[in-house]
């Protein structure tokens, strides 16, 4: 049993722990950020945080977890905590009996804006550039959709997904490159994502007749403020949203190109994302429609006022029939997918 921990006010050391469900017993625990006395091998450079608190993704046939970490702390003080501050906003792959480190992507090297890459690991093996590949894919609350090897973390892409203007490019090994003048600072700083970021927590999907890759995203720009005096614990700094618009996108893995782009209204959406074999596309809108889409172009096909979605929806088979099930509001709703 895998347990992570949430929440970036404390100044904790990132960590995931194994925890023997017979027992109770800990197994391992693996740090994205190193405690006090513990060598991890892997130097912060004074950075706490990086905590997993979104559920990752097993490879049975590799035997590796790929977890998301958090941003660092203190958040947007990145003064005290030089360097690229490893592991937080990574994608990391562990080996499930030691907690060791495989290997290591870092979404965002030295974070200031905290954007988590803890989105979940979408795992896909199909081929990329004419070759066959087993893929991890993540669209990460910091704008930018990454594809990896995942047998080795090799960047195979990475390009925006949404809104960004943090970046002043991506290097040889496909992380963004921070441009320091977006750094939070006394008189503010217009930066894109916002803090609600891109993405977060609501997942995402991959359908493999399409080869696209739909995820509810978000164009929003905040404004960052930072002064030494705001501290050096927890949030230390302040952040105002200015706008946002939510859209689902469906963005094609082998070319990191957006191949439609459906408005579903302002601010950030709730709802995740389920792409079916039927060709259809279900999520939620941010006014409180439940939508199915046609995958191939993001057309509208039906949808229902039921509420806000705040989760995914999930389908099953049971005596021929396909249904659909989401929870909205305080209810729980089902229909027929087809008979």
């Amino acid at each position: 049993m895998l347990v992570g921990v949430s929440g970036d006010f404390d100044n904790l050391p990132g960590q995931l722990k194994s925890i023997d469900p017979d027992t109770g017993k800990t197994q391992w625990i693996f740090y994205s950020t190193p405690p006090a006395g513990i060598d991890t091998g892997t130097p912060s450079n004074g950075a706490t945080g990086g905590q997993m608190w979104i559920t990752g993704t097993y490879d049975p046939e590799l035997n590796l977890i790929y977890v998301g970490t958090g941003n660092p702390t203190p958040v947007l003080n990145g003064q005290m905590r030089p360097g690229d501050n490893k592991w937080t906003c990574s994608i990391v792959a562990l080996n499930p009996e030691t907690g060791k480190l495989v290997w290591g992507f870092q979404a965002s090297p030295h974070d200031t804006h905290d954007w988590d890459a803890s989105e979940v690991p979408v795992l896909v093996d199909a081929n990329f550039n004419g070759a066959p590949r087993k893929m991890l894919m993540q669209a990460s609350r910091n704008g930018y959709f990454f594809v990896l090897d995942r047998t080795n973390g090799k960047s195979l892409l990475t390009v925006p997904f949404a809104a960004v203007n943090w970046a002043k490019g991506i290097d040889a090994e496909g992380h963004p490159i921070p441009n320091p003048d977006k750094e939070p600072a006394r008189d503010g700083r217009l930066v894109a994502p916002n803090e609600g970021g891109a993405t977060n927590y609501r997942s995402p999907s991959f359908d493999p007749q399409t080869g696209l890759f739909v995820v509810s995203a978000q164009d929003a720009y905040g404004i960052y403020f930072f002064k030494p005096e705001d501290g050096t614990y927890g949030w230390a700094g302040a952040d105002y949203d200015v706008t946002g618009r939510a859209f689902l996108r469906a963005i094609d893995y082998q070319t990191g190109k957006i191949r439609w782009s459906h408005a579903i209204g302002n601010g950030a959406g709730s709802a995740g994302v389920l792409t079916t074999n039927s060709g259809l596309t279900f999520t939620g809108d941010v006014p409180g429609n439940l939508l199915a889409l046609r995958t191939s172009d993001g057309t509208t096909v039906w949808h229902a006022n039921i509420g806000k979605v705040g989760n995914s929806p999930i389908t099953y088979m049971l005596d021929g029939k396909q249904y659909l099930v989401v929870g909205a509001g305080n209810s729980l709703y089902a229909y027929v997918v087809s008979n």
